[in-house]
């Protein structure tokens, strides 16, 4: 049986890589990919997942969710390690669609179509998210989970010294979907950022004769350059590629039931995430958190559901 799920992602290389994953998977069925403003703005988020999703060509097309912008983002510069826009120089050319449909609509009408079935793996900011806890209310119990890439425990940030970066980006939609009643696994920096791989990852990859392997040698590539130039590593992290095998194959993971929120504000605190470990916790549970991985079993399941991309497209 398969698994009806939503990405809301913000692309990005390792959003590209996650969606090249799932839309090839045989265990998912993807009902929509759901565009959020984040590490590209708004437009490009639009463009980056309509682009993906053609340039890849899948058996079964998902909808398409528009990006609208965050109410109070950030000024970030994610171009350095994502290219201007946001994938390496694909430079996918605007959709001609007049009409996209905003992506917390898209969400709203899937969950209330496929009650309590969908699982929602957001890979991005929870700006779509939020709105839609605000816009359809009644849409939320609907969920049967949301699994989000993002927040750290006690791991330092990516996008300041404290904070991940798509909590970073909009901690008000964040902290508004922690506390949300809904059930949650949060995938956090402590645990993404042990799956990494060498360049060696290259050489694993799909032909480049496939629809999947020609777009992954063309981002990949460029994903190692900027980590070895602008951060000294020889090493990535592929975060989203592991959120989405947690979604797969959960039991690759540790898990610990957790009560977090997200603080929002502050020039040094801004999109932290902070956990109730006390002795005598107060705050209610509102999670199950991630705290470690079989980092190489999960490594091992990337490049085989690449791979399987590869052979499917």
């Amino acid at each position: 049986m398969t698994r009806k799920i939503i990405i809301d992602c913000d692309p990005g290389i390792d959003d590209a890589v996650a969606i090249a994953m799932a839309l090839f998977d045989p265990r998912l069925e993807v009902l929509a990919i759901t565009a959020a403003a984040g590490t590209v703005e708004a437009s490009q988020a639009t463009t980056n997942v309509t682009g993906i999703v053609g340039k890849l060509d899948p058996p079964r097309y998902p909808r398409i969710g528009k990006a609208t912008a965050a109410d109070n983002p950030p000024v970030v510069d994610d171009n350095v390690l994502h290219g201007n826009d946001g994938l390496g120089g694909c430079n996918f050319e605007p959709s001609g669609r007049q009409h996209q449909t905003p992506s917390e609509k898209v969400i709203s009408e899937l969950v209330h179509q496929n009650p309590n079935s969908v699982t929602l793996v957001c890979l991005g900011p929870l700006t779509n998210l939020a709105r839609l806890c605000r816009r359809d209310p009644t849409a939320i119990p609907l969920i049967n989970n949301l699994v989000i890439s993002g927040g750290s425990v006690s791991h330092p940030g990516n996008a300041s010294p404290t904070a991940e970066s798509n909590m970073f980006y909009d901690p008000q939609s964040a902290d508004q979907i922690f506390d949300s009643a809904t059930t949650k696994s949060l995938v956090p920096l402590d645990v993404t950022d042990q799956v990494q791989f060498g360049v060696e990852l290259l050489e694993k990859l799909p032909s480049r004769f496939t629809r999947a392997g020609s777009f992954l040698h063309k981002i990949m590539p460029f994903a190692f350059r900027m980590a070895h130039r602008h951060l000294g590593r020889e090493l990535i992290s592929l975060y989203d590629p592991t959120t989405l095998m947690a979604v797969l194959e959960p039991d690759l993971f540790q898990w610990s039931s957790m009560r977090g929120k997200v603080e929002q504000r502050g020039s040094l605190t801004r999109g932290v995430t902070v956990f109730d470990q006390r002795l005598r916790p107060e705050w209610p549970v509102n999670m199950e958190v991630a705290t470690n991985v079989d980092a190489s079993e999960v490594q091992a399941a990337i490049i085989r559901s690449l791979r399987y991309a590869g052979q499917e497209s």
